[in-house]
């Protein structure tokens, strides 16, 4: 019977540390727990990195977290040279958390440039540094530019509203179609059910699925503009969102 990991990020984005036990061992030598609070790479987001402690103190270094078969499996992968755990030692799993947290500002940042740039996604990546989403602005007559998107964004970042999950059924979210904003990528669904990012008070600023970790409060996000608009095709046009300031990088 194919196992499966409870998601402690998923109720808890802050979560830094847990305990998990092991479940499997993988012939590549990623490991899976029973529970863990290491995110798996997926929506554009990288996988957590850390390393578990064992009972003498010793640590397993993990190089990347990655989906098993299904989005409930989560594989921890060690980097090279590590000692393998055994199946059924328990474990203390440690998140790089500075890392996690920069990306959980970078990942909501983009939730933010997706309200001020309200058209179809068609590309994300989030970075600890750098982050980009594509759209698809073919029928805009007059985008935005760098000084006026980041003016907008900032301007959400300020007013600090609330940032939380909220939980719809597969078939409540096939019956609102347009919460989904990729134009390439569908939320993965049959779990039963998905996960809303929502900003603001009842949602009244965006409400999108996403299976990412986020800051709580926008205003957590820090200081953010857009570094460059680039034309990619026909159709695309590329923003690369950064932390701080355009004055602190010139």
């Amino acid at each position: 019977m194919q196992m499966t990991t409870t998601l402690l990020f998923r109720d808890d984005f802050y979560l830094s540390t847990a305990e998990g036990t092991v479940t499997v061992l993988h012939e590549d030598g990623a490991i899976e727990l029973d529970q863990t609070c290491f995110y798996a790479t997926s929506g554009g987001q990288p996988g957590d990195i850390g390393f578990f402690e064992r009972a003498d103190g010793s640590r397993i270094e993990i190089a990347t977290t990655r989906n098993g078969a299904t989005k409930d499996i989560i594989l921890h992968v060690p980097a090279e040279g590590q000692q393998p755990p055994l199946v059924g030692e328990k474990l203390t799993i440690h998140i790089d958390w500075p890392r996690r947290y920069k990306l959980m500002r970078m990942h909501t940042a983009c939730h933010i440039l997706s309200v001020v740039c309200p058209y179809p996604v068609t590309g994300a990546a989030v970075g600890e540094d750098e982050s980009r989403i594509d759209f698809d602005m073919s029928d805009i007559p007059d985008p935005l530019d760098k000084a006026t998107a980041t003016e907008r964004m900032m301007a959400l970042v300020n007013e600090n509203h609330p940032v939380y999950l909220q939980w719809i059924t597969d078939e409540e979210l096939a019956a609102n179609p347009d919460l989904v904003k990729s134009k390439n990528v569908r939320p993965p669904v049959g779990l039963g059910r998905v996960s809303l990012v929502c900003i603001g008070e009842n949602s009244s600023i965006d409400s999108q699925p996403c299976g990412g970790t986020h800051v709580s409060e926008t205003q957590e996000v820090g200081a953010v503009y857009i570094s460059k608009i680039e034309k990619k095709g026909k159709e695309n046009r590329r923003f690369r969102i950064r932390f701080g300031t355009p004055e602190e990088t010139a």
